[in-house]
């Protein structure tokens, strides 16, 4: 029986992966969080054979316990994008990342972990995980810079996980995401305004070379995140840095009205300002490159922006249910 641990088990990305590892009756889950936050328990207490660590006792933990691992899945972090304190990130981000890197190293133990999108900045070097260009890549908040120096550190290892692959989340949107207030994707935010007041309202182009509204993200359905990590756990390719991303790029007008579509109710969508202090490192176009993991030998189709939003909006966020 595989004994895996996941780090962010009370999180959005690391709840769904407990639920869908916790389904294969072969593994024993180790579920790594701070447990405390009381709108995060129902992403967690239906999923089975499961052990709790907190956070805060995991790390000796881990190194008394550590020979009886099988895999480790290192999904947790500080995700606020609009966090400035670089020593919070450096500690929970990039110090943290690299004492489990040596643990899995030490262990000889296969290491999944979340890096991130915001690595790539404002798409000067463009969206490719090649290795080569990983290392000249320039962040636009300190979030992404905590996520791209743990990337820089882990490449420039000599002593690496037996596999090891770290995947660059493009804008994961989906069910289990309901504690992350500000956070949540834009799915879950236009379908909670929608509610409230019958209309969705986006954030203007302060740029003269996109029409409001037509600002593009890649966004990938957690679905396909947990099926991609799902294959390089049991499949374990070529070690390195893959994107995770669906591939396309769509604007948000669009994201918006397949929401109103899949609720059943006709659009209304106005645009206001965007914040003042995210407007300097707001991103206009993200899109993944995701030849690296085609080639690995992921064969499986993601979800269209539409698929996605109709299985989010009906399937969990319409009955209020979880992964």
């Amino acid at each position: 029986m595989a004994r895996i641990i996941i780090t962010g088990a009370a999180g959005f990305i690391g709840s769904c992966l407990l639920h869908h590892f916790s389904r294969e009756e072969h593994h024993t889950l180790i579920a790594v969080d701070d447990f405390h936050p009381p709108q995060k328990k129902a992403n967690y207490q239906v999923a089975s054979n499961l052990t709790f660590i907190d956070r805060s006792a995991f790390i000796p933990w881990f190194m008394e316990n550590g020979h009886t691992i099988d895999l480790c899945l290192h999904i947790g972090a500080r995700t606020d994008t609009t966090e400035q304190n670089m020593n919070v990130l450096a500690d929970l981000n990039t110090h943290y990342s690299q004492f489990i890197w040596e643990a899995c190293v030490n262990f000889s133990i296969p290491l999944i972990y979340a890096s991130s999108a915001a690595t790539y900045g404002d798409g000067t070097h463009g969206y490719n995980d090649d290795h080569h260009v990983i290392k000249n890549l320039k962040p636009l908040n300190p979030y992404g810079q905590s996520k791209q120096d743990f990337d820089v550190w882990a490449l420039e290892q000599e002593d690496k996980p037996p596999f090891w692959a770290g995947l660059k989340f493009f804008n994961v949107y989906g069910p289990n995401e309901y504690h992350k207030g500000r956070m949540a994707s834009v799915v879950y935010h236009t379908y909670q305004q929608i509610l409230k007041t019958g209309k969705m309202n986006l954030f203007k182009s302060h740029r003269s070379d996109y029409e409001d509204g037509f600002q593009s993200r890649d966004f990938v359905y957690v679905k396909d995140v947990i099926s991609v990590i799902s294959f390089l756990a049991h499949q374990r390719p070529e070690s390195g840095i893959f994107n995770l991303g669906s591939g396309v790029a769509n604007p948000f007008l669009h994201l918006a009205q397949y929401t109103f579509e899949a609720m059943h109710r006709t659009p209304e969508i106005g645009f206001i300002d965007t914040p003042e202090d995210i407007r300097d490192t707001y991103q206009y176009y993200t899109c993944a490159s995701m030849e690296k993991l085609i080639n690995s030998g992921y064969t499986k189709a993601f979800h269209t922006l539409k698929e996605g939003v109709f299985d989010y909006v009906q399937g969990y966020l319409m009955p209020q249910r979880y992964f």
